[in-house]
């Protein structure tokens, strides 16, 4: 997670004016038109009843962490229909802010990341806004479905291109039956074909006699 601008978001807090003794609380529930700019941004057909609500305490002499539920309705297209469907996520968000994991990343540009997904690099400022749409994106369905598609219907597509169904694979099925009915071997045939007669190369024409009576 990049570090916030301060001058663009009312929600940034500056590390250094939390309290150490007692949590810091926040609770989020963007307007409409803020709502609008995330749904544009996580392509969303539509995004209603966002809210993100928690705290963040301090850890150790360095480090803090961030607890939070974040709320949202969240309407995409269906991955097999493309019809608008909605869904309700309620997650349970945990960050931890250190500063050593910066260092680490720093000294060394080529190490891997750590296993714990929720640790952040600690910078001046946390931002629970941001959080908050970094989570929904973790949180959206990767293949939402709308009611009545089974997973033996699902036919993907990448996004913004139409699907492929059965009846858009039926042509070129007709096209391989044409081709067998003139004798006309499919890529399939022909690389079948090939394989049979290489799998025993001494073998004789249908007919000979290999004792050559």
């Amino acid at each position: 997670m990049t570090g916030p601008d301060p001058d663009s978001s009312a929600t940034t807090l500056r590390v250094s004016t939390l309290s150490k003794t007692r949590p810091t609380t926040f609770e989020l529930r963007p307007d409409k038109a803020v709502m609008a700019q995330i749904a544009a941004r996580l392509d969303l057909d539509d995004l209603r009843k966002l809210s993100f609500r928690g705290e963040i305490t301090a850890e150790g002499r360095d480090d803090w962490v961030l607890k939070g539920h974040l709320g949202a309705t969240v309407v995409q297209p269906c991955s097999v229909t493309l019809v608008p469907v909605s869904t309700r996520l309620e997650e349970a968000v945990l960050r931890r802010f250190t500063p050593h994991l910066a260092d680490d990343v720093n000294e060394d540009e080529e190490s891997e990341m750590p296993e714990d997904e929720s640790l952040e690099p600690l910078g001046a400022w946390i931002d629970p806004a941001q959080v908050m749409e970094e989570a929904l994106s973790l949180a959206l369905p990767m293949y939402p479905r709308a009611e009545g598609v089974g997973p033996a219907d699902a036919v993907f597509a990448e996004p913004g291109q139409k699907p492929m169904t059965d009846e858009d694979a039926k042509p070129f099925a007709g096209l391989a039956g044409l081709m067998a009915g003139k004798g006309l071997a499919t890529p399939d045939t022909a690389a079948d074909n090939k394989n049979a007669a290489t799998q025993d190369p001494e073998a004789g024409e249908e007919g000979d006699d290999p004792a050559g009576s």
